[in-house]
């Protein structure tokens, strides 16, 4: 018996089928493109990502050989939003979590009742946010806006297609800066200032909720039976926690992929005064708080693409080692599109600071990494107090690839970093909630002592003290900048 875990990425969607206990039997996936028609704006075709994800479980399933599944798991990613008309039809792109035209919208929200939308929903107001952007359709698109019939996510028009009803989960819906984290269901005084009734946004359901009798087209386009259960599942942050095995107090998960993310999870909903973290529902008893960087390996593929075209990653990483430990005084604020936690400022901006003579491209390498993580670092500081101090730090995504760039994190946080041997981790998540809901495990954690370490990366003392010399600088450089990235950002808005 297998179970497949699919998950709805921002750059492409990857299927995993996974025997019972977690190994890997085969993966696929399929990438598609962001389109930036105008600056600060980042969308997707809704039907390139549906044809995506169908392929990705098509060949996985091909490539696996199995004949017997359990279910079908799903993990998307947050924020998205997608308006469609009384026919079912798009009416628009996917809007996605790097699109920052709401930006106007956000601070004018952020100078107003923005925090008790907050306090109420988890969701740090921000052009990321569904919310944001849905106001910026009401004000700056007023006939598309009412010529709406629904309010969408990504994995909700999936959804649809495949079984004919719009409905969301609990952890996806915590992320629209709509969903009342006590109640359980949508903030009516947020409807109330959006205009919406409750008919025009799917309807909400648990992580563990099943969907059966997948359209036979759809299901014969995946290679699946069309009884196979769909288990709806969840974010892709939330349900990296579960499968990285980070769900008890004091572990903490970090995925550095084209964006990047710390979480930790704490049994009721959680959010911060400060308005730092965000708080997502993941399961009963189990509420994910952290907060999102935008700048991971976007970071990294920037560097690589713009001032080191011809370099392999491999190359630009053994420059950065030999670079050594806070790049000779070259310090990286890696805000290229902007920044999410902590500080919540889609007009922040990436720099450079310290340049001097003696500066060599392994220098800027090493710092782009670095800056990557003092980002990251940034938000952990608010969870620890709010949360308590971490016992072990579990690493995922495209970053822990790279021996480098985990030995940082280790020495910035000063504190041992686990690599599982399975990168999969929203994926098998996914797959988690599949046996959960299916009766096959009676609890979320199950799995938390049959993880298989590939690597651990423990810090360093003195590169630690390093860092915490430079952390502080960096911190001062981005307050004495704050004032002056407003003012480019908002001449850029201008070209």
């Amino acid at each position: 018996m297998h179970l497949i875990g699919l998950d709805i990425g921002t750059t492409s969607s990857k299927a995993v089928v996974f025997d019972l206990q977690g190994k890997v039997i085969s993966e696929h996936g399929v990438e598609y493109p962001i389109l930036t028609p105008y600056p600060s704006w980042a969308e997707q075709d809704p039907d390139v990502i549906l044809l995506g994800a169908q392929e990705a479980v098509r060949m996985a399933v091909e490539k696996s050989k199995a004949n017997h599944f359990l279910g079908l798991g799903i993990s998307s990613a947050m924020h998205s939003l997608l308006l469609v008309d009384k026919d079912d039809k798009p009416l628009t792109r996917t809007i996605i979590w790097a699109d920052n035209r709401s930006h106007h919208q956000a601070e004018h929200l952020r100078m107003n009742n923005g925090k008790d939308i907050y306090l109420r929903t988890g969701t740090p107001i921000h052009p990321m946010s569904p919310l944001c952007k849905l106001l910026w359709f009401k004000e700056e698109q007023p006939s598309l806006f009412a010529q709406a019939q629904k309010f969408i996510s990504i994995k909700e028009y999936l959804l649809f297609r495949w079984f004919g009803e719009y409905v969301t989960d609990y952890s996806v819906a915590s992320a629209t800066g709509m969903f009342n984290l006590e109640q359980l269901d949508y903030d009516q005084d947020v409807l109330d200032l959006l205009g919406l009734q409750r008919d025009q946004l799917p309807d909400l359901v648990p992580t563990t909720h099943i969907l059966h009798g997948i359209d036979l087209r759809y299901a014969q386009a995946m290679g699946i039976p069309n009884d196979l259960p769909f288990v709806i599942g969840g974010s892709d942050g939330c349900l990296a926690n579960l499968g990285i095995g980070a769900i008890k107090k004091g572990d903490v998960a970090i995925t550095i992929g084209t964006s990047g993310a710390i979480r930790t999870v704490v049994p009721t909903p959680l959010t911060d005064p400060s308005q730092r973290t965000f708080c997502y529902a993941l399961a009963d008893d189990h509420w994910v708080i952290g907060g999102p960087t935008n700048n991971g390996g976007i970071m990294m593929r920037w560097f690589r693409d713009q001032l080191a075209q011809g370099s392999s990653y491999e190359q630009l990483t053994s420059e950065a080692e030999l670079a050594g430990p806070g790049s000779a005084g070259l310090l990286c604020l890696p805000f290229l599109s902007g920044e999410r936690a902590p500080i919540w400022n889609a007009d922040a901006r990436g720099c450079f600071f310290g340049m001097s003579l003696h500066h060599q491209r392994a220098h800027f390498a090493r710092a782009a990494m670095e800056g990557v993580i003092f980002s990251v670092y940034s938000v952990g500081i608010a969870l620890k107090e709010l949360a308590g101090e971490f016992h072990s730090v579990r690493a995922s995504g495209g970053f822990v690839q790279s021996p480098l760039w985990c030995q940082i994190l280790a020495d910035v946080f000063d504190t041992e970093v686990i690599i599982p041997e399975s990168h999969q981790s929203s994926s098998w998540g996914a797959g988690v909630l599949v046996m959960h809901a299916l009766g096959k495990i009676d609890r979320l954690d199950a799995y938390q002592d049959h993880f298989s370490i590939g690597r651990r990366y423990t810090p360093d003392f003195h590169n630690h003290q390093t860092y915490q010399e430079l952390f502080s600088i960096y911190q001062g450089v981005y307050n004495a900048l704050k004032d002056s990235f407003w003012k480019i950002a908002d001449y850029q808005r201008r070209l």
